[in-house]
């Protein structure tokens, strides 16, 4: 996913509509002549002297966050204020230019603190945080909400048909108007008061919910004292779970952490099958516990006011609210991709169920298969039908020739990219890596920062974001990175990877390509600042590299000997492409559907038990399996309390309609090659939202998206 839009869209993205810079281009090979700053200068309050402008990590300290937020604020509403201001008659020039400009300071230092809070926060940044998170949505409000600011816009806007803008200064000048709108700009100003509350609210709750499921993930993390009953999994899974057991000072012990599914990985090898329960529990009840990181009243409490916001915006539900903007446009139609899916999926995922009983039945088990016992017996089934386990696949895929021979290469094929691992660029974290990344014609085009290896210190998952965004206006190229939850190998052990984790690594790549191909003058409008059902297509597009012959035969080698991947090895997993896709698509539909009931209550809806909410859900719309919980609980939904997914986890699903379309056109126009790669990133990935993304894609695709290659992909038709 891309924490664009999911991490604290109120907050870190407050931005959007009146963002960017005026900073000076930097050189992007060689930091210009400047002179040094005071030892105690805050170096967030001025452009970075590196390459691309990265962030100064060896000079920054957590305590200039705080001061470096204010004062990002102070400046930004001086910009905007002269801007609402000006006695001129509004034009594009003096009203939309500036905005864009506005908030050079706030914006750097936001996207500073959000990218590293959420891959390595302390107690110090959680505090910072929960600080500045309500700030930052009443400065948010300051702006949307102020009048004069507004009726600017909204003149040009009214006019924009006889302006001579051209065709991305109109979006610009649709975009904001319609955000404005969306921010309560036309209220009363009594009603500007109780957005204004409820804003402050939801944005403390959702900093609070985060930090709670932060610290719950880390402390049910699974503690085992006996060796044997880790039987199962493999003397590197053991020595990475010894190795966090030595983090957490319980020498002689293992640690399985957990990670952001309710699934977990360990799953498929553990014999124990006890363990594997207590796994699956500790995943499932991690933020249940009636402690001080028990979620669940603040689930509550957000479900309620984001239906009271929307009720004073003038809509029906949240989900209402939220899908106005978004390629889906309504509740029902994002419901009507699901439920429709419902059927095929539920019914292949039974299927699964039957010929995994048979295997325990066969084996004398004497149990009916539960929830955590899927993941094994699936690993057993995949192997009596395609002769296939995940111990024979892993040696191939070790990390770095994964991202070097695999991500990095396809990048290369596609659209002529090379890389460059810089050595001299600080990072906020010793597992940090950073590459130079170098455009078809030499020239420089991004940096990238990857962060693969999990930590307490991290929240779960994987994402990508920006410390630096594309800015036509001022010239800057964009610093990107992506951040995953791999296991860490221990010391002197190759970091192998299940094909899920490969899969993750070309998915959040994707969104990289879409970030460093942006290509806009106007930064609010570029890169991923599209919608939510749209910005999972270039990173969900991205994995089909995964397995392309070309791409798999560079990468998947031996981590020891170097060779290939046997011919008959990659047959097998060609063949067993739709295995187990009846749980995945079920676990994900549930989780969706989940997101949507909870956003579409009414305004006047009590306080919901979450519990028996979420079992009502399950149960209308007939994803209850017991085999088969949900992706995530509402309890430990980040994406919806946390980030910027409220009422849009089914967009993975409609991008996913867009990606599998799209990979059909590179089919039927030869696969994998530079021409190919070339109109794929001068249609999609360097546009951002410059264009009706609905155009965007017909444009590109020279019809509308159809349904059927996902359906064909994931073996339900």
């Amino acid at each position: 996913m891309t924490r664009t839009v999911v991490l604290a869209a109120a907050i870190s993205l407050a931005l959007a509509a009146c963002s960017g810079k005026e900073s000076t281009p930097v050189s992007e090979t060689a930091a210009p002549a400047a002179a040094p700053a005071p030892a105690t200068a805050n170096v967030l309050l001025s452009a970075s002297p590196l390459p691309f402008q990265a962030p100064q990590f060896d000079k920054i300290q957590d305590s200039d966050f705080v001061p470096a937020f204010d004062e990002g604020m102070k400046q930004h509403l001086a910009e905007v204020r002269k801007i609402a201001d000006n006695t001129e008659a509004p034009t594009f020039d003096n009203t939309f230019v500036p905005l864009e400009k506005s908030g050079e300071t706030l914006k750097r230092v936001a996207l500073t603190f959000f990218g590293v809070v959420q891959a390595d926060t302390n107690d110090a940044r959680q505090k910072i945080q929960e600080e500045v998170a309500p700030k930052l949505a009443a400065h948010q409000d300051e702006i949307n909400l102020d009048p004069k600011l507004f009726a600017r816009i909204k003149t040009i806007y009214d006019a924009r048909d006889t302006l001579n803008l051209d065709a991305e200064q109109k979006r610009l000048v649709d975009r904001t108007y319609d955000q404005f709108v969306r921010a309560g700009a036309q209220l009363s100003d009594a009603d500007k008061a109780t957005l204004r509350k409820l804003n402050v609210e939801e944005t403390t709750l959702s900093t609070q919910f985060h930090t709670k499921l932060v610290a719950a993930t880390a402390a049910a993390a699974v503690v085992v004292d006996d060796k044997a009953r880790l039987d199962g999994l493999s003397d590197s899974d053991i020595a990475a779970a010894a190795e966090a057991a030595k983090g957490k000072k319980l020498d002689g012990k293992f640690v399985l952490p957990l990670q952001n599914t309710t699934q977990q990985p360990v799953l498929a090898s553990l014999k124990n099958r006890d363990l594997r329960a207590e796994v699956l529990k500790a995943s499932e009840t991690r933020t249940e516990k009636g402690d001080g990181n028990d979620t669940r009243q603040t689930v509550q409490r957000l479900a309620q006011l984001r239906a009271q916001k929307a009720k004073l915006l003038g809509f029906d539900s949240y989900a209402a609210y939220s899908l106005g903007d978004q390629m889906a446009r309504t509740p029902d139609a994002a419901l009507k991709l699901l439920t429709d899916t419902v059927p095929a999926a539920t019914a292949k995922a039974r299927g699964e169920v039957a010929e995994m009983q048979k295997v325990i039945d066969a084996q004398n088990g004497g149990f009916k298969l539960a929830a955590s016992d899927w993941d094994f017996y699936a690993e057993q089934v995949r192997k009596a039908k395609y002769d296939l386990d995940e111990s024979q696949i892993k040696p191939y895929f070790e990390l770095d020739n994964v991202l070097q021979n695999g991500v990095f290469f396809a990048a290369n094929q596609l659209y002529g990219l090379t890389f460059k691992e810089r050595k001299d660029i600080p990072v906020y974290n010793p597992d940090v890596r950073v590459f130079e990344v170098f455009d078809k014609d030499g020239s420089s085009l991004a940096l990238f920062y990857t962060d693969y290896y999990k930590r307490d210190s991290k929240s779960g998952g994987a994402w990508m974001g920006n410390f630096v965004d594309q800015d036509g206006l001022s010239g800057t190229k964009p610093v990107v990175y992506n951040v995953a939850n791999f296991t860490k190998p221990a010391a002197g052990q190759p970091a192998l990877l299940s094909f899920d984790d490969v899969t993750t690594m070309f998915h959040e790549f994707g969104h990289a390509l879409h970030g460093m191909f942006s290509n806009t003058k106007y930064p609010s409008i570029g890169g991923t600042s599209t919608s939510r059902d749209f910005v999972e297509f270039p990173s969900q597009f991205n994995e089909h590299w995964a397995t392309d012959p070309k791409v798999f035969a560079n990468y998947a080698k031996h981590y020891q000997s170097g060779e290939a991947m046997p011919q008959a090895l990659v047959d097998k997993i060609q063949k067993a492409k739709t295995f187990n896709q009846g749980y995945a698509t079920t676990e994900y539909l549930a989780a969706a559907l989940l997101d949507l009931a909870w956003h579409t209550q009414p305004a006047d809806a009590p306080l919901q038990d979450v519990d028996k909410f979420e079992a009502d859900a399950l149960k209308k719309f007939k994803v209850d399996l017991a085999e088969v919980p949900p992706r995530y609980r509402t309890s430990y939904f980040d994406h919806i309390w946390g980030g910027g997914y409220s009422a849009g986890y089914y967009a993975y699903f409609w991008s996913e309609v867009l990606d599998d379309d799209a990979f059909e056109w590179f089919k039927e126009n030869g696969g994998l090659t530079r021409a190919n790669g070339d109109t794929f990133r001068a249609k999609i990935l360097s546009r951002g939202n410059t264009v009706d993304l609905a155009t965007l894609y017909r444009d590109f695709r020279g019809k509308d998206p159809s349904v059927e290659p996902l359906l064909e992909n994931r073996g339900l038709k």
